[in-house]
């Protein structure tokens, strides 16, 4: 990828940040997550699963019912999803579903990852849609947020 259109990402990036930010703010997992249509914030999330006892409550998911309220629709065709860590199962479900274009992912999941790490549900040539996706976008501070997180909350740090 030319280093102009990783710049490209680096500001969406930094905004989903600031959602998984928001969620360790609040001691949730430190995932967030953002719908951008051209150069547009359409959805955000941030994990409150912990918060609202829902398993469901996944940044991906928040962000992407989001982003379907602003364009009272469920296909999100031009939209793309930029998160924290690599979507698991039911998030990458969700987001075959929903018909985005591209996930961005900041770090790798090497327990649940479905967008290449474990499995790769998001080019499944077995959907009628696939997504395309690119990972390692802010890899290093996606994952330090998760690691320092994790640290302290078994009281490494």
């Amino acid at each position: 990828m030319s280093a102009a259109l990783w710049e490209e990402h680096l500001p969406f990036m930094k905004a989903a940040i600031e959602e998984a930010q928001k969620a360790e703010a609040i001691r949730e997992v430190p995932i967030g997550a953002v719908v951008v249509l051209g150069n547009e914030i359409i959805g955000r999330g941030h994990n409150v699963r912990e918060t609202t006892r829902d398993p469901l409550a996944h940044a991906e998911l928040i962000a992407i019912k989001q982003a379907s309220e602003h364009l009272d629709a469920w296909r999100l065709l031009n939209c793309r999803l930029y998160v924290t860590l690599e979507p698991c199962p039911m998030c990458a479900g969700a987001i075959v579903q929903a018909r985005i274009s591209q996930v961005v992912f900041g770090t790798p999941d090497p327990k649940a990852g479905c967008a290449g790490t474990l499995m790769n549900l998001l080019q499944e040539d077995r959907f009628n849609h696939r997504v395309d996706v690119i990972g390692g976008v802010m890899q290093q501070e996606c994952g330090t947020m998760l690691t320092q997180f994790f640290r302290k909350l078994r009281g490494k740090e």
